[in-house]
């Protein structure tokens, strides 16, 4: 087939050639540094025999276009992590790519803006009975002047942000002083509202989804594990904790398969994901983050409808686990894009 991959880029100027040719380099030198995930993706869809165009967006869409009507591709495989540098932005990549009517994979507009909004997400949920944290949000001005009606500790985000940006040690507070103070920072470092959610004690799992329909497939659970003693309001997915691997080795923190989680929890954890997945108009992959708490309660915390998929990498390694290569992995995607448009 012929599929174009769509990606956010840093240099405007370059063209398919050029970014094949980055892609050559940095596959020929992935055993030194992991190649960016768009060339992951396009070097596992051209060993799959698919004839593949690499386009690339910076500060508008204009190339992109004239690419998609050179190509004609039966496909577009959104690869794109945001728009003009800005992850709020990265719905409207699918959103142009609906109005020139081409097929593309993953999640619609509508689902990227619902699950990067946390409390809208979250209020969703609610109204299909999935259990989710008591929360409130402040809005960037809006200052904190009393406690509010949750139980402390409560831990403070950025409300549209994702790969834990914003989410340090500092965000768990147990005062209003310090909620005051948490609050103000996100609000003035991030330019967005504050979300303040009641603290859940418990395991992080990370629930990788592939699929549509009736043959939606959730794959082996992840679970984010702290081999050093800590206190539980420590056990959190700070920005650090997932992406500073130096930080995680002096922590102890690693993400591994999910140990055992007993058969009423799991049962739960697939309906709750299920249902979720639905309910947040979610399309061919995402990951849903929940808390297993030590009673067996599950709690929904967030939905990432376009996850990070490069090798090595928590759904990547779940593909895996579940039997799929890399390749296969990627090729599983293009299959459940183009059997979902196939259907409309």
């Amino acid at each position: 087939m012929k599929i174009a991959v769509v990606f956010d880029t840093p240099y405007p100027t370059w063209g398919s050639e050029d970014h094949l040719r980055q892609l050559q380099k940095e596959v020929a030198a992935w055993s030194r540094e992991e190649p960016e995930m768009e060339y992951q993706v396009a070097n596992a869809l051209i060993e799959c025999g698919h004839e593949v165009r690499l386009l690339g967006a910076r500060d508008d869409l204009s190339g992109v276009m004239e690419g998609l009507e050179a190509f004609h591709p039966d496909l577009v495989f959104n690869a794109a992590e945001s728009f003009r540098g800005d992850a709020n932005l990265d719905y409207l990549i699918p959103a142009f790519l609906e109005s020139g009517g081409w097929p593309y994979t993953g999640s619609t507009p509508l689902g990227l803006l619902v699950t990067r909004n946390k409390a809208m997400s979250k209020k969703v949920l609610a109204w299909h009975g999935i259990r989710v944290p008591g929360f409130v949000t402040f809005r960037p001005g809006e200052r904190v002047a009393r406690v509010p009606d949750l139980e402390f500790p409560l831990i403070i985000k950025p409300l549209q942000s994702d790969a834990s940006q914003g989410i340090a040690q500092a965000s768990v507070v147990k005062d209003l002083e310090s909620l005051s103070e948490r609050v103000t920072f996100v609000q003035e470092r991030f330019q967005q509202p504050a979300i303040v959610e009641e603290y859940v004690e418990g395991r992080e799992l990370y629930v990788s989804m592939l699929g549509n329909g009736d043959g939606l497939e959730l794959l082996p659970v992840t679970e984010m594990v702290f081999d050093k003693v800590t206190r539980p309001e420590e056990r959190i997915a700070t920005r650090s904790a997932k992406w500073d691997e130096s930080y995680r080795e002096r922590k102890g923190i690693r993400n591994v398969f999910a140990r055992r989680i007993a058969k009423a929890a799991r049962e739960r954890l697939e309906s709750v994901c299920r249902t979720a997945y639905r309910a947040l108009w979610l399309r061919d992959y995402a990951r849903l983050d929940v808390r297993l708490t030590p009673a067996g309660e599950l709690w929904f915390i967030e939905a990432n409808a376009n996850p990070f998929i490069s090798w090595g990498h928590d759904m990547a390694n779940a593909a895996q686990k579940a039997g799929m290569s890399y390749n296969e992995f990627i090729e599983r995607i293009v299959r459940e894009a183009l059997s979902r448009h196939d259907e409309t």
